[in-house]
């Protein structure tokens, strides 16, 4: 089972882009984020005439989460129950034996800020949901943009992108591991090694052809899926594409 994350930046916009890759690529689960469209307006239509399954939580212009699945969704929750949290950044559902979780974190702006201290609450309350779903759904598999770069690996210049840097501070990198630490394994990391490999460009700069990126959109899998995650990537393509969106999908493969 394919299963792949895509920050999609405007899928009003990014459709067409979305639709190709499908074709290309095939695979059998997506999390889309920052789908920009209330849900009224999600083209779920046109996505299961390509065979493809969604559920959404969205809202106008800004955040936005789905799934897509070839395979029936069961069990769809949006939202992380305790948290008050009108922002649609949360979306889960079932697939086969598989338990997949969407999530777009909390930018968080500056450290320091209003914003960031939210992140931090905000990534406080996932842990303990998540925690909870894994004792519930043993195959688990949480994944989505988390605007947060693991470690020095994953960002392209580690001294400007340092402890006191957002997406790359203590505090954030610190919450990733403590969720990590619940028993789940980066699956990009368990068959990839190298720096210098991102999922995310700023359009500013050159930032594509310099490779100036990030690698903050993770597919993270649980203990009992770490045997079966067979391959994982990012696939680089859609970020050269036309109009395209500033990241760019990522992936692993389950057998």
């Amino acid at each position: 089972m394919k299963i792949a994350s895509w920050n999609v930046n405007s899928l009003n916009v990014r459709l067409p882009q979305l639709q190709q890759w499908l074709r290309d690529f095939s695979p059998d689960v997506v999390g889309l984020q920052e789908t920009k469209l209330e849900d009224h307006r999600f083209p779920d239509t046109a996505l299961a005439e390509m065979g493809y399954r969604s559920v959404f939580a969205g809202q106008k212009t800004y955040n936005g989460v789905a799934i897509l699945s070839r395979e029936p969704l069961t069990d769809v929750q949006m939202g992380v129950p305790g948290l008050e949290d009108e922002q649609k950044r949360v979306i889960a559902a079932t697939v086969g034996d598989t338990r997949i979780v969407n999530l777009y974190v909390v930018n968080g702006q500056d450290v320091g800020t209003e914003k960031y201290a939210y992140k931090l609450r905000w990534l406080d309350a996932v842990h303990g949901w998540l925690a909870d779903e894994m004792q519930r759904h043993p195959n688990l598999v949480v994944l989505g943009d988390f605007n947060i770069a693991p470690d020095e690996r994953d960002v392209f210049d580690p001294k400007r992108w340092g402890d006191d840097h957002i997406l790359t501070s203590v505090a954030e990198r610190d919450a990733l591991r403590r969720m990590q630490a619940l028993g789940l394994h980066d699956g990009f990391r368990l068959h990839h090694q190298d720096a210098g490999l991102y999922s995310w460009w700023d359009y500013r700069m050159g930032g594509l052809s310099r490779n100036l990126g990030l690698r903050i959109d993770l597919t993270l899998v649980s203990d009992a899926l770490r045997a079966r995650a067979v391959a994982a990537g990012i696939d680089r393509e859609p970020r050269t594409w036309e109009r395209p969106s500033d990241h760019t999908p990522v992936w692993v493969d389950l057998q």
